[in-house]
């Protein structure tokens, strides 16, 4: 009895040994395949960016993954004796045009294009018949809809048809049909969108700090049956986080996990590379037909949101600093330019009563004077209860100098408390000491009961100014924060000092 376990024990670790050694040598893999694709990109004078690099690599990871979609669905129908039409025409598919194969599995070099008939192909060809599926789509929620925004926005940048070719050659190779597949594959391109966040520019935009994510998923608690929502998607990471988080609960039942799939998760977004990346962050992460819609959230008018259209959870971390157009504020009761204050009233409005969000919103929301940001800390205080406000430091968003706060609330009753945490990592955070999850392990368990500590600290609701409703977080536990200057109020208080200087000299020269 005790040998038959031993050996039942030595086949289970094999077993494991063997999952082990396959998903390192599938990530192995996965890694040299994603460096040769972006090596090839390299060369191409249409693609000089990380944004460029992730776009040109999404479109193709899309039609490979869809081909392999079709196969399984077409196959799952014909073991149930059912019937299943491919969405693809046959000379559009992925085994037709990008890696026909002999009957041996191998690339038939009689028929695979190259070179000038390849870009001639996808550019005069395939991209003009995917773009036509928006138009033959029953509805924007189906996977030919999508289909069809992806390839209306988006180009081949690849000019070379040779380059091409080694990049299909690469991505051929990419199997994705196990979860275990997909998980492997969504960290490589979590760290191609995360490069993106790096190279400055707009490319902070797509990408939040998945620990500060992370962190906001788990203190908002979404269960299964919420609808959550993020209508400034981005790259998808508070979807993706909020259905990991979700499908690691034990005893997930058949129902749930359709539930999740189908009727778990929405997103809306303006911008097509975030569209595009959005559709397949959320495809690798296991949610096959993503609720998505490619349009610009903010030319909603308010009054025109219904009870059936609102959620149950809000996440998200809405673009700022931008301004939108005056005919775009007319959508909202609070008028103002500022497209991150638009969003947050078009979140509160999206909320259903008792419904919970997290929102990432940049610092000087809590103190500003203007009447814009009054208004809407006053409409946030009364019709919200703003539990908890995480202020974050400088650097937790790479390649943003912004300060930023993160906004907790449930919707339907006034705000009592107001719980702050002051995160300190106790270093300048930046590229090559990001934020991570241990960061932020005291604010989780603090938060849990509201603790006071000298990072914390608790502001009755009834202190507030009833005037300006200032939400500065002044912390009354431990050391306050030092409130540097800008480098034009140190100049024009350097200029002042000058010229009283030139004033006292000027009169010492009088008297002499």
């Amino acid at each position: 009895m005790i040998a038959a376990k031993s050996r039942k024990a030595q086949r289970s670790s094999a077993n494991g040994s063997a999952t082990l050694a396959r998903s390192e040598s599938n990530q192995t893999m996965f890694e040299q395949a994603f460096k040769n694709i972006d090596d090839a990109l390299r060369k191409e004078a249409g693609c000089t960016t990380e944004l460029d690099y992730t776009e040109q690599t999404s479109w193709l990871l899309f039609l490979k993954y869809l081909d392999g979609l079709e196969q399984d669905k077409a196959t799952e129908a014909k073991l149930e004796g059912k019937k299943y039409d491919l969405i693809l025409q046959k000379p559009y598919r992925w085994e037709s045009w990008a890696a026909p194969k002999d009957k041996n599995g191998q690339i038939d070099h009689d028929k695979v294009r190259v070179g000038k008939d390849l870009c001639d192909f996808v550019d005069d060809e395939l991209f003009p018949y995917l773009r036509g599926f928006k138009e033959r789509a029953s509805g924007p929620n189906t996977i030919e809809y999508k289909i069809g925004e992806i390839f209306g926005e988006i180009k081949n940048k690849i000019s070379s048809g040779y380059n091409l070719r080694d990049i299909i050659d690469q991505i051929d190779a990419l199997r994705f049909r196990s979860q275990t597949e997909k998980h492997e594959l969504s960290h490589l391109y979590e760290a191609k969108i995360r490069n993106m966040g790096n190279a400055g520019r707009n490319g902070g935009e797509y990408y939040t700090p998945r620990p500060l994510i992370r962190a906001i998923v788990q203190v908002v608690k979404p269960r299964i049956g919420d609808r959550i929502y993020d209508g400034a998607v981005g790259s998808a990471g508070f979807l993706c986080e909020s259905f990991e988080y979700l499908k690691a609960k034990k005893d997930l039942t058949t129902r749930d996990r359709q539930i999740l799939q189908t009727r778990t998760f929405y997103g809306k977004e303006k911008k097509s590379l975030a569209y595009v990346i959005a559709i397949m962050n959320m495809i690798l992460h296991g949610i096959e037909t993503p609720n998505i819609l490619h349009t610009n959230t903010l030319t909603e008018n308010l009054a025109d949101i219904q009870e059936k259209d609102r959620y149950e959870v809000v996440l998200a971390n809405p673009p700022f600093g931008g301004q939108e157009r005056k005919e775009v504020q007319q959508n909202f009761p609070i008028r103002t330019g500022e497209t991150a204050f638009l969003f947050l009233q078009h979140f509160i409005k999206m909320l259903k009563a008792g419904g919970r969000a997290g929102i990432v919103i940049k610092n000087t929301f809590l103190s500003n004077t203007d009447n814009a940001s009054v208004s809407l800390r006053k409409l946030l205080l009364e019709s919200c209860n703003l539990h908890t406000i995480l202020d974050c430091p400088a650097g937790t968003f790479q390649g943003a100098g912004v300060k930023t706060v993160v906004l907790f609330f449930e919707k339907g009753a006034p705000t009592r408390k107001v719980w702050f945490y002051q995160l300190d990592p106790g270093r300048n955070l930046g590229k090559t000491n990001p934020l991570n999850d241990a960061d932020l392990a005291e604010f989780m368990k603090l938060q849990k009961t509201f603790a006071d500590s000298p990072k914390s600290w608790t502001v009755d609701a009834k202190s507030i100014d009833p005037v300006t409703f200032d939400l500065s977080a002044k912390n009354s536990n431990g050391s306050q924060e030092v409130a540097h200057r800008s480098p034009k109020e140190i100049m024009n208080e350097i200029a002042a000092l000058d010229a009283e200087s030139a004033k006292v000299l000027e009169k010492i020269k009088a008297l002499l």
